[in-house]
């Protein structure tokens, strides 16, 4: 428990100036936050990173991240943006199976091109979030966080029908709990901080969110469990993997982006 709140305590004590500053401090966080996520499936496919797919899908992250503006000025004889180099990388992965003489299949390829997109395009829209203002971002960040410490709490008091067999910890008197608390500080954050529609539908919209990002959560748990790890990764002592603490956001913000909050 004292590595667990240390951790916490630092990581807070480096993230919040962070969001708050936003800008090129976002982009450069979100940017290493994929890396670091991509390389955690890498490793649970047993996979070392130097290997060329390895490699492939960590870059890819990162590119998916990168502004879209970023390519604008750069002249070169193919057309260069994110979508095009996410292609390029796919190609380059589907060669690299042929080269490879099996110890890089179809399926690795197949696996790495959806971690690519995934944990790319998830904190690519942590930036567009922040972009779209503070507020915005926190409103992520208040779901997810009350969603899943409601879960827990009311689930460790009242949970008696398990959820699912993916984490069988997690109840639904939790899930439902959860998401309750959630919408409600939700409600009245709206009130101080509007956001892009009316606070009914607003409200509405967080009721979808909070329930996301606890498939996002229970998606992560899928597969650690289809890998046979307990957490994601090592980097954030007491708390595992940096897909352990962002796995609900990485289907939360996308979601806010095709809602249309975060233009």
């Amino acid at each position: 428990m004292k590595t667990r709140v240390i951790t916490a305590v630092v990581a807070l004590i480096i993230f919040v100036p962070i969001l708050i500053a936003g800008g090129l401090w976002i982009q450069a966080a979100a940017s290493l936050l994929a890396v670091i996520a991509a390389s955690e499936v890498v490793l649970m496919r047993k996979t070392l990173l130097v290997d060329f797919g390895a490699i492939l899908t960590m870059l890819g992250a990162l590119v998916m991240t990168l502004p879209a503006t970023l390519w604008d000025n750069i002249h070169a004889p193919i057309a260069l943006h994110r979508t095009s180099l996410l292609y390029i990388f796919i190609l380059l992965m589907l060669l690299h199976t042929v080269i490879a003489k099996n110890k890089f299949s179809f399926e690795d390829a197949g696996v790495f091109t959806l971690t690519m997109m995934y944990v790319g395009m998830g904190f690519s829209m942590m930036v567009a979030a922040r972009n779209a203002g503070l507020d915005t971002l926190m409103f992520a960040f208040l779901i997810v966080w009350i969603t899943d410490s409601g879960a827990y709490m009311i689930g460790r008091k009242l949970g008696k029908h398990k959820l699912t067999t993916i984490s069988p910890n997690k109840t639904w008197e939790g899930s439902i709990g959860g998401t309750v608390v959630a919408v409600i500080a939700a409600a009245v954050y709206l009130v101080f901080f509007p956001q892009a529609y009316s606070w009914p539908v607003m409200v509405v919209i967080a009721i979808v969110l909070s329930i996301a990002g606890q498939f996002g959560d229970l998606i992560e748990s899928g597969l650690k469990r289809f890998y046979k790890v307990k957490d994601s990764g090592t980097v954030l002592p007491g708390h595992g993997g940096i897909l352990d603490r962002f796995d609900s956001m990485l289907i939360v913000l996308p979601l806010m982006f095709l809602f249309g909050l975060l233009n």
